[in-house]
Formats: C-alpha cells, structure tokens, sequence
C-alpha cells in the first residue's frame, strides 16, 4: 500500500531531499554525543503513542549513525511475575542512564497511562495513584540531574488503518503485530481518554510532553529531531586530529595462509 507522506503544505518530502535532512540531522546527533559524553550529561527520552504511531522508525533515524553505548535503547517486555510485584516504576529506573548517557525509552512507565489502562492489566486504583504521583516522580527525577524529555507521537486514525493493513499484507512486517495491536483498533477513543488524561495530569512545566504529528513518518522523523537537538544545549567538541598509523612489518607473516583449510562462508553474491 502506498505510504502517506504529505505534509502540512500537501505536498510528499522526497526521498532524497528526506536523506539529505536526515543525514545533516544525524551529524549533529554526533556532535551531540560528543558533549554528552564530556559533560557527563545524563539524559532520559521517553517516546510514547498509540499502536502504530511510528516510535521505532523515529527511533532508529535518532540511533542509526551514533554509538549504543550513549544513546541505550531500552524496549521492555511484558513484566514477569516478580516484575509485578515489585514497586510499579523499578524496573524502568534500573535502566536509568548514568554519567555521559542517553537512555531511550521506546514505551515506558507509561505503559500504566495506557494500554495497561485500556487493556485492563491494572486496576483502576492503580491507574489513578500512577497519574496522581507520576509527575512528583518525575520532578524527582529531573532534580537529581537527569534531562527529562517526552514526545507523544500522534497519528491518525485513517493513518494507523493503513499501516496496520500493511503490516497483515507484508511479510517483512507481520513481526510488527503485537496482540494488542488488533484490539488497539477497536478501543481507539478509550486511547484517546486515556491520552487525554494522562496530557492532563503529567504535562507538567519540569517535564512536559511535546506532541509530534506523525502520519508523514519522514516529515515527523526530521520534526522529532530537529526538536530533540533544540532541547539540549550542547556545543562541538575539539577532537585530537586523526592519523592511521602505518602497518608495522616487524613479526611479518603470511596471515592469510594460515587460514588455508578452514571453513569459509560460500560467496554467493
């Protein structure tokens, strides 16, 4: 199925002019690192949204081009029995980022605002207590040092009609169908609500949610992005200039007939 890819101004961001951005982006993500990783900044981006939304494609344009050691993507499972009965956030805080990380948290704490809320795997006590203490937890958070950020990517419901459809008809992303995905579909306005009242309780001045339209999955990977790097005040680092040193000739050997006799992969291509 053809992919939507209009934006605000109706007409489609081409792919190469979208590479081009994106690749201009992801230099500046770089640099970015660089002075996370010398200031010791620690750094937390939570990306939440309904089924669908485009969370891991925005994801993967943020990590793609830098090292996993700084930018760490966590993407829990369900919690196991001993899971459930620990305090609800403690699972999440363990994968906290330390000195000179960004922890990436596709679906989060969250997860009590909305499917667990919608789905019926907590109780309404629960939900409540959760959006009546979450944003004193994340105060605590954000004075302990840690840079809090929060995007809510908002798709359409035509839009996530359309993927859900492309992902029953394509074999290379049937994997993306999670069982929550189809039931998702028929409580879209108990998505809504829940969205609505988790806006209204944790959409706070010391971490607030920023909101990404994201039916143009390319216009919204740039937007996120751009917007990520407009959060973080950060300047380039000097780097030592790089030379490759020569390849020393001292304990020269033939290296690569010692490899005669072993089994190498069949070149096919």
């Amino acid at each position: 199925m053809k992919q939507a890819q209009d934006g605000a101004d109706g007409k489609k961001l081409k792919r190469k002019k979208y590479e081009k951005e994106l690749r201009k982006l992801q230099a500046e993500l770089c640099i970015l690192q660089d002075w996370v990783k010398d200031k010791g900044l620690r750094i937390i981006v939570v990306f939440e949204g309904r089924d669908g939304a485009g969370k891991g494609g925005t994801i993967r344009a943020i990590t793609e081009r830098v090292s996993p050691r700084v930018f760490r993507l966590v993407a829990l499972p369900a919690p196991s029995d001993r899971e459930k009965s620990q305090m609800y956030i403690q699972r999440y805080m363990q994968h906290f980022p330390a000195a000179g990380e960004i922890t990436i948290f596709d679906r989060s704490w969250y997860n009590r605002a909305g499917v667990e809320w919608v789905m019926g795997f907590c109780t309404k006590e629960q939900h409540a207590r959760f959006l009546e203490i979450c944003s004193a937890v994340e105060k605590y958070i954000v004075d302990g040092g840690i840079i809090l950020i929060k995007f809510w990517l908002e798709v359409s419901n035509k839009e996530q009609e359309r993927r859900f459809q492309a992902r029953i008809e394509d074999p290379l992303r049937q994997w993306k169908l999670s069982p929550m995905d189809l039931p998702s579909r028929a409580r879209w306005y108990d998505y809504s609500r829940a969205r609505d009242q988790m806006l209204e309780a944790t959409d706070t001045r010391h971490a607030p949610w920023y909101i990404l339209r994201s039916d143009d999955k390319r216009r919204a990977r740039l937007n996120c992005i751009t917007h990520l790097l407009k959060l973080i005040p950060y300047k380039r680092i000097k780097r030592d200039k790089v030379k490759l040193p020569n390849r020393s000739n001292k304990r020269k050997y033939d290296d690569q007939a010692t490899l005669k006799g072993r089994k190498f992969i069949p070149e096919k291509y």
